[in-house]
């Protein structure tokens, strides 16, 4: 298996990438989805994050009520760390079994771990590679104004909530520059498959024996 962790921050082109990833052939397993499956109703983790916030955090059909509980943490440090406490753990065993699952299937896959908080979510995975898809504060702000409808000021404070582009960068073993063009994007993302994947699939020849470098059956 060859582990990819791929993140970046909002509306950096992350899930365009992730898709690209998938068209090649990767299995993408996606953070915010387990994130979600986290905390479905029945989860230890949803009824933990109901016994700290409060019944107004869950809706009638026993979800989530993200609206509710958002309100509560954004902007408040204290109690997103509480959250975060209960949800990452969850998430990261998600993670584990979904990685395991899909290294079981094929031996020699190439998994792509979408993950959005890589950085503060500490989430540690024994990757081959970290991709970080890379796209300066005011491109994003305007993506998230222009392309979501988002006003400026939540779209800067969505950024700020999050790890700088800095703490992102210093954990890369490769940047996907998304400043550009979407082709410009998407060739980033082919030249490095190309290259990684040729680099995974040379050192799996170099484990197993071909036909020549077996005695069995051959010429002395």
């Amino acid at each position: 298996m060859y582990l990819i962790g791929l993140t970046g921050g909002i509306a950096s082109g992350k899930s365009t990438v992730a898709k690209r990833f998938a068209e090649h052939g990767a299995v993408v397993i996606d953070a915010d989805q387990l994130a979600r499956d986290a905390v479905a109703p029945g989860t230890d983790a949803l009824a933990h994050v109901i016994e700290v916030f409060g019944d107004e955090v869950v809706n009638d059909d026993g979800s989530l009520n993200r609206a509710a509980l958002g309100s509560i943490v954004f902007g408040n440090p204290a109690a997103l760390k509480l959250l975060n406490q209960i949800v990452h753990p969850a998430v990261r065993a998600l993670s584990a079994r979904a990685i395991d699952a899909a290294e079981k299937a094929n031996p020699h896959v190439v998994v792509v771990y979408d993950v959005p908080l890589l950085v503060e979510a500490s989430v540690g995975h024994p990757f081959d590679l970290i991709v970080v898809v890379h796209a300066d504060a005011e491109t994003r702000v305007r993506r998230m104004v222009d392309l979501r409808g988002m006003a400026e000021s939540d779209a800067r404070s969505r950024i700020a909530a999050q790890a700088g582009d800095d703490e992102r960068l210093a954990v890369a073993d490769a940047v996907i520059d998304s400043t550009g063009s979407l082709p410009a994007t998407l060739t980033q993302v082919d030249r490095l498959w190309n290259r990684k994947l040729r680099s995974h699939h040379d050192a799996v020849a170099a484990v197993v024996p071909t036909p020549s470098d077996s005695s069995v059956g051959g010429a002395p």
